[in-house]
């Protein structure tokens, strides 16, 4: 049964607790606030501007039915990396705004493995879970908790509530932002205290940073600290993008626990099936029929008619879902890489093989019929071509193998159901003897490919994985696909680290992971996937590298565009190994 559950409605702000330092206020002591500098009569009408614009903005995001995906890492300190991940938890919903900041939450089918630390069956029975990590911040981590982040203050934005004193100009990437501080007049638990970026044309807030007040009276639920960024999806429409969260809890002065964590949005296009007559078809862009036009078919032709219909239904759904990306100049990066594998193996295929990215973040890939998925999560700590080459090695393996497509999919009436019950209804994972059958011809693939010379490169990444594992089950944990990791622990591609040289952390030449959004991003409009273009900054110590990691966010703001007619041909590979921006 999907639960649905309503947490608390737009009227008031939802307390996703946070933590930091001593109370604000106690008993009936107000915090006491630094007394605001007049504001000049243009610092006057931008404020007057940011305060309409707001709850317009407020009132199209209600329109829309986004996903809202949560990821959190418990860190600890660590004498040579600064911090280390020890823990994580992660979120998957869809918003449902008309039905007052409710979320679906994208539950998981029991794969029927011994259930360990991490391994929740996601959310089992409940939005939140508690474990070492939430019981150390007194909180409860849910999806619509998080979500209170999006908006500043729903009812009570306005110059009766908060003071705001002027800071400085600031561009944020090509937006011109006039930023102000921000305090509330009355000391009230759940009134929003930082700063906001107003971007200087229509009075947007294009970013706010702070946190909410806590109640003093109550040691148990705290507000943490955020900073939330919102980008120009439409004409007129700054839509929360992402949130980025982080506070610490110390000990002592000598001891201190932490956590990151990251929300993304996107899917704002989006329509929401709330039942299975609901769920409709739908088209496509740039899908094209590739069947012959000419001739009969023969049975076995017909067999792979009927596996390319079950695949083309389960693509669909997914991309409905928004769960998958659709067709994108990325995808032809990775068909390149693909193709070198099937080139260099002189491998006859009876069709090509094409590849789509899943947009969530939880490190799996997967072969839906001739179709190659790999997670964003997975694509973007992915180090280099060689390692990318690796895990496309392992789907295009089982699809050689014939370890296809359930056909019952086939039948589009068995892809009628609610999102929120995508990953229990679409079982995509293979077998563990299908995999380590993929696995053993995976590496025969590899040392034909030419990739063969780099294999210490993706070897590197998979000895990073095996280390990495316990401390962040949520993160290997597959929710459609196949796990990187075999029942054992070790990764289904072990043997590529046998001529990878020791991983060190302290040799600034290795890079074995990349943090966690080092590769694409995602147009939360309509879900479309584009490769990031940076310059790689110098690493300076083992600090940097922070594989595998949440990092903070920033963005270089711009505003929207119509689409163009044309778009510059897509690189035909991923970049460079490259450390965090």
């Amino acid at each position: 049964m999907v639960r649905k559950v309503v947490m608390l409605g737009m009227v008031a702000l939802l307390s996703a607790p946070l933590l930091h330092g001593a109370p604000l206020f106690h008993g009936k002591k107000h915090r006491q606030f630094f007394k605001p500098m007049p504001l000049t009569a243009q610092q006057q009408r931008l404020v007057q501007e940011a305060i309409a614009r707001e709850k317009v903005t407020i009132l199209q995001v209600e329109k829309s039915t986004p996903l809202v995906q949560t990821y959190i890492q418990d860190m600890r300190p660590d004498t040579k990396l600064y911090q280390v991940p020890v823990d994580d938890q992660y979120m998957i919903g869809r918003v449902d705004f008309s039905k007052v900041f409710k979320a679906d939450e994208y539950s998981v089918r029991d794969y029927g493995q011994p259930e360990k630390k991490g391994h929740l069956h996601f959310l089992s029975g409940s939005f939140g879970f508690m474990n070492q990590l939430t019981r150390l911040f007194h909180v409860e981590f849910t999806s619509t908790g998080f979500m209170s982040m999006m908006f500043l203050d729903p009812t009570g934005f306005d110059q009766q509530h908060y003071n705001f004193t002027f800071v400085r100009r600031e561009f944020l990437g090509n937006v011109r932002t006039w930023v102000f501080d921000v305090q509330p007049k009355v000391s009230r638990p759940g009134r929003f205290l930082g700063r906001i970026w107003i971007e200087d044309q229509n009075g947007n807030i294009v970013r706010f940073n702070g946190t909410y007040l806590n109640n003093g009276n109550d040691p148990v639920h705290h507000y943490f600290h955020f900073d939330s960024w919102r980008v120009n999806i439409q004409p007129g429409l700054w839509a929360p993008l992402a949130v980025y969260v982080e506070d610490t809890l110390r000990n002592g002065p000598n001891h201190a626990q932490s956590f990151r964590g990251q929300t993304t949005f996107w899917g704002y296009s989006l329509k929401l099936p709330t039942s299975e007559s609901d769920a409709e078809s739908m088209q496509i862009e740039n899908a094209e029929d590739e069947s012959a036009n000419n001739g009969d078919v023969s049975p076995l032709q017909a067999e792979r008619e009927w596996i390319s219909q079950a695949e083309q239904n389960v693509l669909d759904r997914l991309t409905q879902a928004g769960l998958l990306a659709p067709p994108s100049d990325f995808d032809k990066v990775l068909e390149t890489v693909t193709n070198n594998l099937i080139i260099s193996n002189n491998l006859q295929l009876p069709s090509d093989i094409h590849c789509r990215v899943l947009l969530t973040e939880p490190l799996e890939s997967l072969a839906v019929g001739n179709t190659i998925l790999i997670s964003k999560g997975l694509v973007d700590v992915l180090p280099n071509e060689p390692a990318l080459a690796a895990v496309i090695s392992f789907q295009l393996a089982h699809i050689i193998q014939g370890h296809h497509i359930d056909t019952r999919y086939a039948f589009s009436d068995r892809l009628l159901f609610p999102d929120s019950s995508t990953f229990q209804r679409i079982e995509m994972n293979h077998s563990a003897v299908d995999d380590l059958a993929a696995a053993k011809k995976a590496i025969e693939l590899f040392d034909h490919s030419n990739y063969k010379t780099d294999a210490g490169q993706a070897g590197l990444f998979f000895e990073q994985v095996e280390q990495s594992d316990k401390q962040l089950p949520a993160l290997f944990a597959p929710r459609l696909g196949d796990s990187l990791l075999a029942p054992d622990g070790q990764p289904w591609l072990m043997a590529l680290t046998q001529g990878a040289p020791r991983l060190d952390q302290n040799n600034l030449t290795q890079t074995a992971a990349l943090p966690l959004n080092s590769r694409l991003k995602i147009d939360p409009w309509d879900d479309k996937v584009f490769l990031l273009h940076f310059k790689p900054a110098p690493l300076l110590s083992a600090r940097d590298k922070m594989p595998l990691e949440i990092t903070p966010l920033y963005f270089k703001l711009q505003r929207y565009q119509e689409p163009a007619s044309s778009t510059a041909p897509a690189s035909t590979a991923p970049p460079a190994a490259a450390g965090p921006q």
